[in-house]
């Protein structure tokens, strides 16, 4: 006969604080924002309905939490894609961006997750704040490979937001599924764009000597 598990075992407390924070996206990328609530994130995380109390000072500062856990995660996916692109800063600059067109990054659930943090934004503070965070430190990495990529660029303010613009139409639409072009495309887009947005230093030759 099988023995059914206890709804809870003791765990160490990080692990428990991060079982929380996986379940509470689990419950976004499924409910949205609007299903998220103590009960549903411990249900999911198969622990007392009072523990997340324990770890977060309520549903908000678990939400921020989780945003602030997606953001590590998108950023270690990255920065795995450039590390295995190699020292070229063309290639670990189109490595960047390209990574944002596959697994794991392109994932309906994800998306679903960012469209609940998005909803939150602008009425609950410590998301809003969260946000700025993690696409702070997305815009810096991009802009730190753009330097290394065209070292004259008196400034990669504007082909940044270009480039983050880019990306984030192509991914939403590679998440949302059906998209009407593939990831291999979105691929050549974001190439050709790189290319009009930060076009090589013209090379100038040395005048001929007076004859």
């Amino acid at each position: 006969m099988a023995v059914s598990q206890p709804a809870f075992t003791r765990a160490d407390p990080d692990e428990r604080r991060q079982s929380l924070i996986e379940a509470c996206a689990r419950v976004l990328a499924d409910k949205g924002a609007a299903g998220v609530s103590v009960r549903a994130i411990c249900a999911e995380a198969g622990v007392s309905a009072g523990l997340l109390r324990h770890y977060f000072g309520g549903v908000s500062e678990a939400m921020a939490a989780t945003y602030r856990w997606t953001g590590e995660r998108i950023g270690e996916a990255l920065a795995q894609a450039v590390a295995m692109a190699g020292p070229d800063p063309r290639t670990r600059l189109l490595a960047y961006v390209t990574a944002n067109f596959r697994p794991p990054i392109t994932s309906p659930d994800l998306l679903a997750a960012y469209v609940a943090f998005w909803s939150l934004t602008r009425s609950d503070t410590l998301v809003a704040s969260v946000r700025a965070e993690v696409y702070g430190d997305f815009r810096r990495d991009l802009e730190a490979l753009v330097r290394a990529y065209r070292p004259a660029l008196p400034d990669a303010r504007l082909p940044v937001i270009a480039l983050t613009a880019l990306i984030d139409g192509l991914w939403l639409e590679l998440s949302l599924g059906n998209a009407p072009f593939t990831a291999e495309e979105a691929e050549a887009l974001a190439e050709r764009w790189l290319e009009a947005l930060l076009p090589a230093a013209p090379t100038t030759t040395a005048a001929a000597p007076p004859p």
